[in-house]
């Protein structure tokens, strides 16, 4: 089979061209990327990171925003090692961290289920065999071979995703119970 035209010429490598400066000169064109969108829209390109988070009322650099005072011993009182207060800081777009704090103040939704097939092969297990765990590892469902503690374990999920669910099911097999006898 013969070689491929390309592969029998010399590459050469430029050792004139500085990579690293190509690099961090591309980076610092580069704008932020900026995940919160209250952030986003408030945003002025033309200021740099550190101006327009202190417009926003945020902090670039946590240390900075809530410093630990150091604190020197001297004669047996304390004193602040800088003696000097810090000033207060303009805000300018309030209403972005007051938007933040509103979004982050909002309740959580739940988006834990569970499929369709677990809740078919727990409702099964408990129809067919109670609370005998043995039993339902015996079971021909039981297809991945589930041990008792493992099926033990998914029935216990299902109680806690689904209470009132798990609790209409129990009372609806009593009812069959005392309906056949």
């Amino acid at each position: 089979m013969p070689k491929a035209k390309g592969k029998s010429r010399r590459h050469k490598y430029c050792y004139n061209v500085n990579r690293k400066r190509l690099y961090r000169s591309a980076r610092r064109r580069a704008a932020p990327r900026i995940a919160c969108s209250h952030i986003r829209h408030a945003w002025d390109p033309q200021k740099s990171v550190a101006q327009n988070l202190a417009e926003m009322g945020l902090a670039g650099d946590p240390n900075k925003a809530l410093p630990i005072p150091k604190k020197l011993l001297v004669s047996g009182m304390e004193a602040e090692s800088d003696g000097q207060q810090p000033r207060k800081k303009i805000v300018r777009k309030p209403y972005v961290v007051n938007e933040m704090e509103l979004e982050a103040s909002l309740p959580e939704k739940k988006s834990n289920t569970l499929s369709r097939d677990l809740i078919d092969y727990v409702r099964y297990m408990i129809q067919n065999h109670g609370e005998n765990y043995k039993e339902m590892a015996r079971d021909e469902k039981n297809y991945y071979q589930d041990t008792p503690k493992q099926i033990k374990r998914k029935i216990n999920v299902y109680k806690n995703f689904y209470p009132e669910e798990y609790k209409n099911f129990i009372e609806s097999l009593k009812t069959e119970k005392m309906e056949v006898q």
